[in-house]
């Protein structure tokens, strides 16, 4: 598929980006053919998918018992049997010092607390939002979020939690439905308003700043950060205003889905989709509860009140439908992007990094140690399952599997929120 894509002044995106902004960054300002002509060469790019239970996984029914290559299948796994090549398990990886239950479920992707991110460089930005930074305006979305059943999993650099899509009719319109001239004109003229206030306000901030205490300095600069993010997404809106959307022969279920077991494949479609026609390289999905009917069949109670199974076997029983249900529906995912071919003849699973977990290691004891994770795709070497004991009083981040999945994404980093390195044994 011909791409038209949008053209950014570089001189213009650096004065209002700031010299904080990474090579890689800077780079995806530039117009993609003329990368690909100084590579000689067309790249297929990677993409990045993070999928979140916002109650975990019963620990009972994921973990593994044998490590390495012909470890048995326990009964969430299952499901996976046909992905099994194109995965690899974790055990016994962690946020540490994250605690909190429910509360802290918001760390999946960072690995720290939004209420105690004050002092860190970043605050509490994701993973994701990490990646989108860096693959830039080029794709007409930075970014996507969804929310199935509740809150998304993404936040800023600057601690500001991403609101998500939570409509499939919203996310197909965004993805495919033409914006029509008018509202493209008023969009236009919106944008070049807005990129004039800021730079009325970038003016008047700098003038600011050399007057301030060191304390206002802080707020200043995360200040700035915002101000930044707010500039990125104009430039964004701005250069893919003009290119028309893609084409597919995808149409939404008539009548819409009702019920959570006929949304969630639904929105696994658009995910799909969405990466296919490079509307975007970076999506994270959270999956919570749901009002009303769930429409499971044989599930007669409300997934929170399931969690907390005191070990009651007809809790358990419902519990694993759903916690199955997850399984079966990520799988089908994961088959679906190995099936779909990307422009260099690799699947779209060669080039797509999918990540499902949660911040939640137990829910019916509220615990956040021992996080259930699985990795499928990215060209990694899968098909085992890696557990990370405790080395002394010391246990293995799960942010050293990010930062291994930052750094095959493109990033030059050797850091990520509480990662001590990278994941030992990750190739």
């Amino acid at each position: 598929m011909k791409r038209n894509f949008g053209y950014v002044d570089r001189r213009t995106f650096l004065r209002g980006c700031g010299a904080s902004i990474a090579l890689p960054f800077l780079e995806s300002v530039s117009r993609p053919s003329q990368l690909l002509a100084a590579a000689g060469r067309v790249k297929e790019p990677m993409r990045m998918v993070c999928v979140g239970l916002n109650y975990g996984l019963y620990p009972g029914g994921f973990f593994p018992k044998e490590t390495g290559r012909n470890y048995e299948l326990p009964k969430l796994l299952k499901p996976l049997a046909g992905i099994r090549e194109d995965m690899t398990v974790f055990s016994h990886l962690d946020h540490p010092g994250i605690k909190g239950g429910h509360e802290a479920v918001h760390t999946f992707l960072s690995g720290i607390m939004a209420d105690g991110s004050k002092a860190m460089p970043e605050r509490n930005i994701t993973m994701d939002q990490k990646a989108a930074e860096f693959s830039g305006v080029e794709t007409r979305y930075g970014s996507m979020q969804i929310g199935i059943g509740g809150g998304g999993l993404s936040w800023t650099r600057n601690g500001v939690e991403i609101p998500p899509i939570t409509r499939m009719q919203t996310m197909f319109d965004a993805l495919f439905l033409e914006t029509s001239e008018s509202k493209r004109q008023r969009l236009s003229e919106s944008y070049k308003l807005n990129s004039s206030i800021l730079d009325v306000v970038h003016e008047d901030a700098a003038a600011l700043k050399k007057r301030v205490s060191r304390n206002d300095l802080d707020k200043l600069d995360e200040y700035f950060t915002s101000i930044r993010e707010v500039e990125n997404r104009l430039v964004q809106s701005e250069s893919w205003l003009r290119t028309p959307k893609p084409k597919v022969g995808y149409r939404l279920p008539v009548p819409m889905p009702d019920n959570f077991y006929e949304e969630v494949p639904v929105f696994y479609e658009l995910m799909k989709l969405a990466l296919q026609t490079d509307s975007t390289r970076v999506i994270s999905c959270g999956i919570d509860g749901w009002n009303g009917d769930s429409g499971l069949p044989g599930v007669t109670q409300g997934y929170h009140f399931l969690t907390h199974h005191g070990h009651d076997a007809e809790r358990l029983k419902q519990l694993s439908i759903i916690e199955t249900f997850h399984t079966r529906a990520f799988a089908g995912f994961i088959e679906n992007l190995k099936r779909t071919q990307s422009s260099d003849s690799s699947s779209l699973l060669d080039n797509t990094m999918v990540l499902m977990g949660s911040g939640m290691g137990n829910a019916s004891s509220h615990s956040n140690r021992d996080l259930p994770l699985i990795l499928a795709g990215g060209g990694f070497r899968h098909g085992e399952h890696k557990d990370y004991p405790k080395k002394g009083n010391r246990q293995t981040p799960a942010c050293n599997l990010y930062v291994s999945m930052l750094q095959r994404f493109g990033l030059e980093l050797d850091q990520f929120g509480t990662s001590t390195g990278t994941l030992e044994g990750l190739v």
